[in-house]
């Protein structure tokens, strides 16, 4: 019982990522997410997900997965998390809050978080500017040919 009542007590927070590449950038996120709760809950979204607003990731969702599970500030892992995160989510999830980066759009925010952001429960972090996974296949191309 004293288990159960403890994890109740938890202040769980949500995260939905790509995480492709795992980057420094990932894990500012991951670190800034962790301070608004006491337990952290990563969703990692499909290729197929990911395919429809962006290009294909490079690594595998099982491979995705493993890194993201491996970051420290990551208590838990959800693969092919919905791409757009719903009330209902939250409460299946026990989830207090979802985080992401401040480099959303308003639109954005409305077509994937609308109802979570109406409740008041999503919170925008600073992005990090200066390392993406699109920068770091670019420096891979450029390198790959410089050399």
């Amino acid at each position: 019982m004293a288990n159960h009542a403890e994890t109740s007590n938890r202040r769980n927070v949500y995260v939905d990522m790509v995480g492709d590449l795992f980057h420094p950038g990932h894990v500012a996120l991951l670190r800034a997410a962790r301070t608004f709760g006491d337990r952290l809950i990563v969703g990692v979204l499909s290729d197929e997900a990911v395919t429809e607003y962006k290009r294909r990731p490079i690594m595998t969702l099982a491979e995705r997965v493993t890194v993201i599970e491996a970051c420290r500030y990551v208590d838990a892992v959800i693969p092919n998390a919905p791409a757009c995160v719903t009330t209902e989510f939250l409460d299946d999830h026990d989830i207090a809050v979802v985080v992401h980066g401040d480099d959303i759009s308003p639109d954005v925010i409305q077509e994937v978080f609308g109802p979570v952001a109406a409740a008041g429960k999503l919170q925008l972090v600073e992005y990090t500017a200066g390392v993406s996974t699109t920068d770091l296949i670019q420096r891979c191309l450029t390198r790959g040919v410089a050399s």
